[in-house]
């Protein structure tokens, strides 16, 4: 590899990149004057925005590095339907079922957060509180994942300057259009990554395709069942399987985790309450859907090609550097073509991360500045105050995540293991049968939410004494976070049956229609 050559298309792809990035901050700055403004783009953002913007934070680059590079190298195939089932029940079906009403609801309620959403749907504040700390303690750590993997493209390719560099300049970045812009900068900006994303992927997914080790779609099928044990105990059996194999169980539950998850993030449920009407809604739908399925599939596409491209061979890091050595493999040489293509695929993981990044720091100040502080205080805020203490918030958060990332603190990192799913598994039961059931009442959305959380809660305690401590707990997370969901969605229901109902005149209030 031209080591000069590529340093220097790097740098300048990732100006340019940052350039685009500021002034659309700049810009966005005059549209976010008020807290609406500045949390949802004064609920008037058109579809392809949102729908870019929906996709964008659903993928970050521990899609493409973690997930794609694991299931990629230790499922093969299979791991595609991950892709899939994200686009289908975490994009398709959520859009169908969610988006319209969430709108409505949250128009005629005036809800700008989810927990502001809980507190006027089920008429209490110390909903409210509760799901805003939830927000805060899980959310704030988990953007630190978000790093995760680019230091491996950034140190093949800049072996001289640290790791915490490069972090350091994504947080800044991200720092500046998010404090700037707020939801209209994010989104915005969001819809540049995307378009970054998408052609990233197909460039990466088409020139990997067509190395040798792959043999081209006529051949690599053929060459991937011809893969022998290398002594992991993975064959080529396995890796063509179309089910996934031995793995059937595995990837069944990591497809209910990441795309029945969505259905409960606060920083995916948002995208709902911005956009601007219901035609918009139909199309958004339709293209958040496509969005996904290319990023998705390409993600896992790519890592299914890797024990090829890396001759069978584990690189040193783990599964955690198979997708960035796999990408270093096959375009590491020194052609100016190849060379573009991997600033262009660093420049998609870092549109993955900077998007992912922006949106959990944006929920998680408004969580504090809308949702925590005034009920602290025991008074609604003034706009002006909360649009700049959010502001300031956006600014610490971004900051704490790089401290998260850069000192790897054994309490953040386990935190972030079950975050997905304690959030979702808190949340999801309450808010779908609330923007769905009369018949939910406050006892049930709060049996929903206490049995979500303590489905992954109790449970991690218990085997952490068990196996000697959380990380061997946190092995569990995917499992915990799907029961989490399901207990949440099953109990909400079930106690609201044998409790106390609203009146009728809050009800009315509550499912008005507003289009």
């Amino acid at each position: 590899m031209d080591l000069a050559q590529t340093q220097t298309v790097t740098i300048v792809a990732l100006a340019i990149f940052a350039l685009i990035m500021v002034c659309i901050g700049v810009f966005s700055s005059l549209k976010t004057k008020t807290i609406d403004g500045f949390l949802l783009g004064n609920r008037n953002i058109g579809p392809w925005v949102s729908a870019f913007a929906y996709g964008t934070a659903y993928f970050s680059a521990v899609v493409f590095v973690g997930y794609a590079g694991q299931h990629g190298w230790n499922i093969g195939l299979g791991g595609i339907w991950i892709g899939i089932g994200n686009a289908v029940l975490g994009c398709l079906v959520a859009w169908l079922l969610l988006a319209r009403r969430t709108r409505t609801m949250t128009h005629t309620l005036n809800a700008k957060t989810m927990p502001e959403f809980f507190m006027a749907r089920f008429d209490s504040r110390s909903m409210k509180l509760f799901a805003a700390v939830i927000i805060f303690v899980f959310l704030v750590p988990y953007s630190a994942a978000v790093y995760k993997g680019l230091g491996n493209m950034f140190l093949a390719i800049f072996p001289q300057v640290p790791v915490n560099v490069w972090m350091l300049v994504i947080a800044v970045l991200t720092g500046i259009y998010l404090v700037l812009g707020g939801y209209v900068a994010t989104a915005y900006t969001d819809f540049v990554q995307g378009i970054v994303m998408i052609a990233g992927v197909i460039v990466m997914v088409i020139a990997l395709m067509k190395s040798d080790a792959v043999g081209g779609i006529t051949h690599f099928i053929d060459n991937l069942r011809a893969v022998p044990d290398n002594g992991d105990g993975i064959t080529g059996a396995q890796l063509t399987s179309w089910y996934g194999g031995s793995s059937l169980k595995f990837l069944c539950i990591n497809i209910m985790l990441t795309s029945f998850g969505t259905w409960g993030l606060p920083q995916m449920v948002q995208k709902y309450y911005a956009i601007k009407d219901v035609n918009s809604i139909k199309q958004a739908t339709i293209i958040s859907t496509v969005f996904s399925l290319i990023i998705g599939c390409g993600a896992y596409l790519t890592g299914s090609m890797s024990r090829l491209i890396l001759g069978n061979v584990l690189p040193d890091g783990g599964v955690d550097n198979v997708i960035p050595t796999t990408l270093l493999t096959a375009l590491g040489d020194s052609n100016m073509f190849t060379t573009i293509i991997l600033a262009v695929l660093l420049i998609l993981l870092l549109s993955a991360s900077m998007s992912t990044l922006s949106s959990i720091v944006l929920t998680s100040a408004s969580a504090i500045s809308v949702d925590l502080l005034p009920e602290l205080r025991k008074k609604d805020a003034k706009q002006d105050n909360q649009v700049i203490i959010t502001r300031a918030l956006c600014l610490l958060f971004v900051g704490l995540s790089y401290i998260f990332a850069t000192m790897n603190i054994s309490i953040i990192v386990n935190i972030m293991s079950f975050s997905w799913g304690i959030v979702s598994g808190a949340f999801i039961g309450p808010y779908i049968w609330g923007i769905y059931s009369k018949k939910t009442t406050r006892a049930g959305a709060w049996a929903g939410m206490l049995c979500g959380f303590l489905t992954v809660a109790l449970p991690t305690i218990f085997l952490s004494i068990q196996l000697g401590g959380v990380p061997k707990a946190a092995a569990f997370a995917p499992q915990m976070g799907v029961a989490a969901m399901a207990v949440s969605l099953a109990v909400t229901p079930i106690v609201s049956a044998f409790t106390k109902k609203y009146d009728d005149k809050f009800l009315k209030g509550v499912f008005k229609i507003t289009e």
